[in-house]
């Protein structure tokens, strides 16, 4: 949302806008088929504040919540986002670091996501829903996507229900755009990217309750998906960005979630059930609020990030300002061998920045405990992460 309006907000707004004991078998020892396989050597080297993998049969991942990189065309950062990521930029470092883009990179495409709704008795295709009383469209120019390249982010996700605010060539320009710098992407119907981590090979899956992304919706295709992606990688990530919005989003609770009008899926039914189909980590976004983290047959699931960057575009007061960098350690079948969240939040005008204060470590640790009791992840007071006793 403009900043604007962002004081007239208390939440944020920007829609219409247990684990098996191993992997699962039949996995193939060599090198994985498919157009999906790239080298991550854009990447800088991980440094000791990566939380690198302890082993060679071990992984580092990092994940964030939701990016927005500006509002093209007249709120864009200064000096073109050349020190957009500084003051995170080593805490993010990991053998594969992941984030959601909330926006598509691309031009103006004349695609009109938020317009009126026609008066016409005969609807007509639209890339999201329109004409909601809180619509907003994002896109940052193209070249931005050098920013997430020379922030080592390694995969994007892209199942969101913004991927499409410019419509379907707004689509094809941002994957275009991650392509040329290096940055991977996920998140498209039937999509199983692999990257190669060390020794390992990590498989990251997006999933949204929209038509242009895998469907969050389908528990059986998720599931079968999933399992596809077990027989081309050692470990298998799932992003999913599902839920409602903003403040009083906060808690997870059982059942579908409904937003503005649309079935945002359950959370918990959806991030159970692709952890039985085989996946090792379950990342969440979509909330724009930091939400409740469980292990799930050994698995951990976070339910959203939270805000990671929204440069004049989200709300940065409160709650919805809190995020966090996760990051995990997997033994390559999928076993936990450490983790700990990395607090941050966002500063005027939306920028990511680390937060000394901490605060989302008592905000997931309060929520987990209300809401997961029984298998809410223990976060400790510098933000370690460790699974219940």
């Amino acid at each position: 949302m403009p900043i604007t309006r962002a004081a007239l907000l208390a939440a944020l707004v920007v829609g219409g806008c247990s684990a098996p004991s191993g992997k699962p078998s039949g996995k193939p020892s060599g090198k994985p088929s498919g157009n999906w396989v790239v080298p991550a050597t854009h990447r800088p080297s991980p440094s000791a504040s990566a939380t690198p993998g302890p082993a060679a049969d071990s992984v580092a991942l990092s994940a964030t919540g939701d990016i927005i990189l500006g509002s093209a065309p007249a709120a864009l950062p200064p000096a073109d986002g050349r020190d957009f990521f500084t003051a995170v930029r080593d805490a993010l470092r990991a053998d594969v670091q992941m984030g959601n883009l909330e926006e598509p990179l691309t031009t103006d495409t004349g695609v009109v996501k938020c317009a009126k709704p026609s008066p016409s008795p005969v609807p007509s295709p639209s890339p999201s829903p329109t004409g909601k009383p809180d619509c907003f469209a994002f896109r940052a120019p193209p070249g931005y996507a050098r920013l997430l390249g020379d922030a080592g982010f390694t995969v994007m996700n892209l199942a969101n229900n913004h991927a499409y605010d410019f419509g379907a060539d707004g689509n094809r320009q941002t994957r275009a755009a991650l392509d040329a710098a290096g940055v991977r992407h996920t998140g498209a119907p039937g999509q199983i990217t692999v990257v190669p981590a060390g020794a390992l090979r990590v498989a990251v899956l997006g999933f949204a309750p929209y038509s242009w992304a895998q469907s969050l919706l389908d528990l059986d295709a998720a599931a079968a998906l999933v399992r596809r992606a077990g027989t081309q990688a050692d470990l298998v990530v799932v992003q999913m960005h599902v839920g409602g919005e903003g403040a009083d989003h906060t808690h997870v609770k059982p059942g579908t979630e409904t937003y503005l009008g649309e079935n945002r899926g359950d959370p918990v039914r959806f991030a159970h059930a692709v952890v039985d189909a085989g996946a090792d980590l379950v990342v969440g976004h979509g909330p724009h609020v930091l939400r409740a983290m469980e292990f799930y047959r050994g698995r951990l699931i976070a339910y959203s990030m939270g805000n990671f960057a929204g440069y004049r575009s989200l709300a940065y007061t409160g709650v919805v300002g809190i995020g966090a960098i996760l990051h995990v350690n997997l033994h390559r079948d999928g076993t936990w061998a450490g983790g700990r969240l990395v607090a941050t939040h966002l500063v005027a005008p939306g920028l990511p920045a680390i937060d000394r204060t901490g605060q989302a470590y008592a905000t997931v640790r309060t929520l987990s405990a209300a809401d997961l009791p029984s298998t809410a992840a223990r976060v400790a007071p510098d933000g370690t992460v460790t699974p219940p006793t």
